[in-house]
């Protein structure tokens, strides 16, 4: 069986490499694909067939599927227009023939109405019409998304943010990866939607008091309004769209989108996630 990991050269790729080697697949039986191929030498040189894969150019799409049984499809980056590549990325993989597909969604994309779920239904649609063989997991937040918060809390004390009380069922990438890869080669589940979180919902409170632990100084959650998130992030040099992008996040965990924690990753992984002061500890020393 061949496995084909897009977006290989990212965070979350680069996870899932590891897990499917922990998993027993044989190097050469994985195929990482990457916008820029040389970022995966390292990847090459433990015997994992790397191929160009650029969800925006669709000549890359055909080869790099070539004698592919499964794919684990990572959701692109590119908050401006992730669409677009995405569907490029179906109907490549629609044309394959693929057995099964495993797509990295975000929580609740289909029933709840936020900024960063829409992309991710529009996907999870296109996969549904294009009749593939899929099965979908729904990453909630990664730890690593607060590195930043967290190393600037060491200077300023303060983690800032517009989410009220709403809490956070964070786990570490490589909980999640591990998570999809699990899927990827297990037996069945197609058509399952699989909402994967960590074991624990935290509020900003507790991450504050989590980033106190791992930066060994006392650090506090101070709220924002929505206008006062925005208005330090223009201050960043952000631009609008980037501003609202970030302030729309922060909406979501106000109203809960992120807060909900069911075990199903936990389960599959057959154990715990990774504690939150955990995973910033290691993210943190990573960076």
């Amino acid at each position: 069986m061949t496995i084909l990991v897009t977006a290989a050269s990212g965070h979350l790729g680069r996870h899932a490499l590891d897990a499917l080697v922990s998993a027993g697949v044989e190097p050469a039986d994985i195929v990482a694909g990457a916008r820029t191929p040389s970022k995966l030498a390292d990847a090459s040189a433990r015997g994992i067939r790397v191929v160009e894969l650029d969800y925006d150019r669709p000549e890359t799409l055909t080869p790099a599927l070539d004698g592919v049984d499964r794919v684990l499809f990572i959701s692109s980056s590119d908050v401006r227009d992730r669409v677009t590549g995405h569907r490029n990325v179906v109907e490549a993989v629609r044309a394959a023939g693929v057995d099964k597909l495993v797509y990295t969604s975000a929580p609740k994309a289909t029933t709840v109405d936020y900024g960063i779920g829409a992309d991710h239904r529009a996907t999870e649609e296109a996969i549904a019409a294009a009749g593939i063989p899929a099965v979908i997991v729904r990453n909630d937040w990664y730890h690593e998304n607060y590195l930043g918060d967290v190393a600037g809390a060491r200077e300023s004390g303060v983690i800032a943010a517009a989410v009220g009380d709403g809490r956070v069922a964070s786990a570490s990438r490589a909980d999640y990866a591990e998570g999809a890869v699990a899927v990827l080669l297990a037996d069945g589940r197609i058509g399952d939607v699989l909402e994967f979180a960590g074991d624990v919902a935290w509020d900003y409170t507790q991450l504050a008091a989590a980033a106190s632990e791992v930066v060994g100084r006392e650090v506090v959650y101070v709220p924002q309004t929505r206008e006062e998130k925005a208005a330090q992030l223009s201050s960043f040099g952000l631009d609008a769209g980037i501003v609202a992008f970030v302030v729309g996040i922060d909406d979501a965990i106000a109203n809960g989108v992120l807060a909900d924690t069911d075990g199903t990753l936990s389960r599959i992984l057959g154990r715990p996630t990774t504690p939150l002061v955990e995973g910033l500890r290691a993210g943190l020393v990573a960076a």
